[in-house]
């Protein structure tokens, strides 16, 4: 659904597991950091709301969005995490590199789900103009920091349900 649509930020909190637990990675791109800073502060405080702790959430930088799947990748093997946010921003231009760069990102997050079996959540704004993004990311459409959080805390709960069904079943 699009974000004109629903609010970024409006969810159910009755819906959200148990986060005391988890351990999150957050990926944030430097570029369009005006808007990728307001992200990671919109997922950071609603993985502290629903109980992640402090030491448990751990941020790095990359330079640029494209970097995004990079930065991933460092937390899925060098690190113990239970899901990795990426957050980055992109902006049309006047050229196709917007189209590269949001295709090379969507289909890096997408592989990096499948090969290390680890959640890895899309938190990427792919916007016409900086207005949609300020919109986005705490503006009037709510944050999809917000909703990146909410999302790696479902995604973590669904992992670790088969991981307790499988061991039972065994």
């Amino acid at each position: 659904m699009a974000s004109v649509l629903k609010n970024l930020s409006n969810y159910d909190p009755n819906t959200v597991p148990d986060a005391s637990e988890m351990s999150i990675g957050i990926v944030v791109s430097e570029w369009n950091s005006e808007i990728t800073e307001a992200l990671y502060k919109g997922a950071y405080e609603t993985l502290l709301k629903h109980g992640v702790k402090k030491n448990n959430i751990f941020k790095r930088y990359v330079p640029g969005t494209f970097e995004l799947t990079l930065g991933a990748q460092f937390f899925a093997e060098y690190s113990d995490v239970d899901a990795i946010i990426a957050l980055g921003c992109v902006i049309q231009g006047e050229t196709k590199h917007f189209d590269y760069i949001c295709q090379g990102v969507t289909k890096g997050i997408t592989d990096m789900n499948i090969k290390y079996n680890l959640p890895v959540i899309f938190g990427v704004l792919t916007t016409n103009d900086k207005q949609q993004a300020i919109d986005r990311a705490g503006g009037k459409h709510g944050n999809k920091g917000d909703e990146a959080a909410i999302t790696a805390i479902k995604m973590v709960a669904l992992h670790n349900n088969f991981l307790d069904y499988m061991n039972v079943v065994k």
